[in-house]
């Protein structure tokens, strides 16, 4: 085995165990290859959500405002890997 051989393997190994498929961007979990199901977890949140009584007595949802104060984690929602590392590439693509 050459050196470039060597070189090669030990690059294969360190490239990211996440990855996207250029043409298409999907994030794919690298531990159970799921591409569909993912989980944003926050902490430290405050949750504020306005009500209107209406003239029945009952409650009708008016607004939800949310504050997180504390870090935020993106997760595989099939194996649970954390896949935080492509967050920013999951709030670019919310639509």
């Amino acid at each position: 085995m050459s050196y470039s051989d060597t070189t090669e393997i030990k690059r294969k190994k360190i490239r990211s165990k996440v990855a996207t498929s250029p043409s298409t961007q999907r994030i794919t979990c690298p531990e159970c290859t799921n591409n569909k199901e993912f989980l944003e977890v926050s902490d430290g949140v405050i949750l504020t959500t306005r009500f209107i009584q209406n003239t029945d007595g009952s409650f009708s949802q008016e607004l939800d405002d949310s504050q997180v104060l504390g870090q935020v984690k993106f997760y595989c929602g099939d194996c649970g890997a954390d896949l935080t590392g492509f967050h920013k590439r999951f709030l670019e693509m919310l639509f």
